[in-house]
């Protein structure tokens, strides 16, 4: 059984944590000269001081992270990250409406990308850095921050790397998840800071180019601007960060490599060929069709067809262009990819490209045990025998997640919503997309959605976010006796 005061423990180091980057937007509001200084002091006050009152009252107990503490700290993690991080929205009146400001502030840590807001550019920059950062945060999650800080105080975090890390298998970089860790953190902050130079030097304001920056490597896609990327019409804009799209959307692992000048390893990566197979393969098809039937030039048509295919997979949601005013053929390509991914490892959402690849692996294997009944057949990634477990982990999962999708479609149905949106506001959620189709399109938002969808579809984007069993184990019985 989960032990309370260890999830108390942790909860609080995570609360100070979120308190000091709730402080970090002081600084934008005084360069800026605007008056939530005090609302951002506040804020991150009520935060830190909860978080010191939690550790506080349990530090003299020796604690010990099971498995199942894991799974209890990281759900209940994002719904307090979640929680507090509305305060700043709140506090400042750019976001008055607790359900509204909640649905925001998940949707931002979660990495989704789904927005209520119709007024972005009226925000305050201190407001909009906030906004970014929690999707830079949950990127690459609080929790793997966290492990830098855990074994310090004494307390393990393989559990919570294992329940927090995206993707069927945790990849870990070193035998110490520690160092684990540090090394993710280390990739993340260079990405970061390369995309912030790339386009500062482009036609992107500094402000701008940090808030861009955080969520892209985020795959969150919260913009500064009310159009998203297509306020800027400049094909380098879009190509870094189409650029940098994709290398979030790649495992990290492949990316260590990648820095040590390891690219025989990356590309012998399978998952790796396929996500490249993928966006190129999806990429030139629309491009073609674009070309065919809008009159655009070869270049833009395969700009606007690249950037919106990396952004879909990656489930980073920016736009560049309106992809509901396609053809009917090339709006289905878009909601297909969808159902993709980022790599498992990367900081994308979805059901991740390796559980794609492993189920049509498995697809066509089963064709030829049909054939020879007697045959040991088994289902092989980069050249290695998967093992069974993961197999029907990977199956149960699908399974999970497309039973999930349809129940979830009736339920919003039933707040009101035409199958068109209800269908796209659930396959965003679920897949931390953030544009879907029908009324919550990339040129929408979901402002309209009653108070309860907006719930449902936030407890739909952390399940997604946690890859679902992290979340849905919660519910067993089982989970909770001793």
């Amino acid at each position: 059984m989960p032990n309370p005061k260890t999830t108390a423990r942790i909860l609080g180091i995570l609360l100070i944590f979120e308190g000091f980057f709730m402080w970090l937007s002081i600084p934008v509001a005084l360069i800026y000269k605007e008056d939530d200084v005090l609302q951002f002091f506040i804020s991150g006050a009520i935060t830190s001081l909860a978080g010191f009152l939690a550790y506080f009252l349990t530090k003299r107990v020796h604690l010990e992270v099971t498995k199942r503490d894991g799974y209890v700290i990281v759900t209940s993690g994002w719904l307090i990250f979640s929680f507090f991080g509305t305060l700043p929205f709140i506090l400042t009146g750019s976001i008055p409406n607790f359900t509204d400001a909640f649905f925001e502030t998940i949707s931002g840590f979660t990495t989704t990308g789904a927005s209520i807001l119709n007024n972005i550019e009226d925000l305050s920059h201190g407001i909009l850095f906030w906004r970014s950062l929690t999707q830079w945060l949950g990127g690459m999650g609080i929790i793997v921050l966290s492990l830098l800080v855990l074994p310090v105080l004494g307390i393990g975090g393989m559990q919570l790397f294992a329940a927090e890390v995206p993707g069927p298998t945790p990849d870990k970089l070193h035998p110490r998840v520690k160092q684990t860790a540090k090394r993710l953190w280390g990739i993340y902050l260079i990405f970061t800071g390369a995309e912030i130079l790339l386009l500062w030097i482009g036609e992107m304001g500094l402000f701008d180019a940090v808030c861009h920056s955080f969520t892209t490597m985020a795959t969150g896609g919260y913009s500064t601007k009310q159009a998203s990327i297509a306020h800027w019409d400049s094909p380098y804009i879009h190509y870094v960060i189409t650029g940098f799209m994709f290398l979030a959307g790649t495992n990290f692992t492949l990316s260590y490599f990648g820095f040590h000048l390891k690219f025989r390893k990356v590309w012998k990566n399978e998952e790796f060929r396929y996500y490249l197979g993928f966006v190129l393969g999806f990429s030139l098809i629309i491009a073609l069709g674009l070309y065919l039937t809008t009159g655009e030039g070869v270049e833009k048509s395969f700009r606007n067809s690249i950037f919106q295919v990396v952004s879909i997979i990656t489930t980073t949601g920016y736009i560049t262009a309106d992809y509901l005013k396609w053809t009917p053929a090339l709006i289905i390509l878009i909601f297909t990819l969808m159902f993709f991914g980022g790599s498992a490892g990367s900081t994308g959402g979805g059901p991740k490209i390796m559980r794609i690849v492993v189920m049509l692996k498995n697809s066509t294997q089963e064709l030829k045990r049909l054939i020879h009944p007697n045959a040991v057949i088994p289902v092989r990634l980069n050249k290695h025998a998967v093992d069974t477990e993961v197999v029907t982990n990977i199956l149960a999962f699908i399974a999970f997640y497309a039973v999930i999708a349809i129940v979830s479609v009736f339920v919003m149905s039933l707040f009101g919503l035409d199958f068109e949106t209800a269908i796209g506001s659930v396959v965003t959620s679920l897949g931390n997309i953030g544009p879907g189709i029908g009324d919550v399109g990339p040129t929408s938002n979901f402002a309209e959605i009653s108070d309860g969808g907006k719930w449902y579809l936030s407890a739909l984007m952390l399940v997604g976010r946690l890859e679902l069993f992290t979340v849905l184990i919660l519910f067993s019985p089982a989970f909770w006796r001793k």
